[in-house]
């Protein structure tokens, strides 16, 4: 199996390949300053400059079991990973974004991270708790876990709008996987998608008005890897929809938010089954 990182252009339409390795790495986050890209692989974090694209290890401290739900601080200060070393079960964990130590910041496990409020205070993330899968806030300075909506199915990737008004996510609340949002404090959520396709993991672009998201094929269960997909883009002016690429991937192709600063591109990871 190879990994193949790579940035799409919305304007254009073009794929540069970026990294090409045999390691499996997942779940690209662009910097704020858009100066590089991270991703997990085998359980540690890399950053990988665009201007000479090679692995650069992150000092994870203890942490060394991290998962694709990891994340950038809006201010480009910190990173957020989820990693399951001392709990056995994903928990979400805060560090600088240049290494260091880990700060924990969910108490209860597992939680798997996905969205960071604009103002950087706070973040959204997935928990099981009882068997019931469900979506939570937390204050990354402290304070209890805030329930936002769970049971009747799955939930799964959300992620924050650049206003910070709605948290979108996926779910078969409905009765299939499609993509919906929530207020950010908390509210009725609101179905955004309906057909046949299998949606998950939505990520607002930084400018608003577009929601890119991985689409599998009708009747896929779960998120697997290797298969078939396809990136969608919707509009939220007009109510289109899109598919801007196919490839080969689904799991750690965009598990995470992964649009460029100003919203002109994307990242992603295709993966191509070795040789035999």
């Amino acid at each position: 199996m190879r990994s193949q990182l790579c940035i799409y252009d919305l304007t254009t339409g073009v794929v540069e390949e970026v990294l090409s390795t045999p390691r499996l790495i997942e779940a690209p986050n662009w910097m704020p300053d858009g100066s590089s890209l991270v991703v997990n692989g085998d359980g540690r974090m890399f950053r990988i400059p665009l201007d000479a694209p090679a692995l650069g290890a992150i000092d994870t401290g203890h942490a060394i079991n991290c998962n694709n739900d990891h994340g950038i601080s809006p201010d480009g200060s910190r990173l957020v990973i989820s990693d399951s070393t001392d709990t056995g079960q994903s928990c979400i964990w805060i560090l600088p974004i240049t290494g260091g130590t880990p700060r924990r910041i969910t108490e209860k496990v597992p939680s798997w991270w996905h969205g960071w409020s604009p103002d950087g205070k706070t973040l959204a993330y997935v928990g099981r708790r009882e068997d019931v899968f469900g979506l939570y806030t937390i204050e990354i300075e402290g304070g209890a876990e805030q329930h936002l909506v769970s049971g009747g199915g799955h939930y799964d990737g959300p992620d924050c709008s650049p206003d910070g008004a709605w948290i979108w996510f996926n779910s078969d609340r409905g009765g299939s996987m499609d993509l919906w949002r929530i207020p950010a404090a908390g509210g009725m959520p609101e179905q955004m998608t309906a057909d046949d396709r299998v949606n998950w993991f939505p990520h607002p672009a930084p400018g608003g008005g577009k929601i890119l998201y991985l689409s599998y094929q009708p009747g896929t269960e779960g998120h697997p890897r290797d298969r078939d997909v396809e990136l969608w883009l919707l509009d939220l002016v007009d109510g289109s929809v899109r598919t801007l690429l196919k490839l080969f991937g689904g799991q750690g192709t965009i598990n995470v938010p992964c649009w460029s600063p100003d919203g002109s591109r994307f990242a992603f990871v295709s993966y191509e089954p070795a040789a035999s």
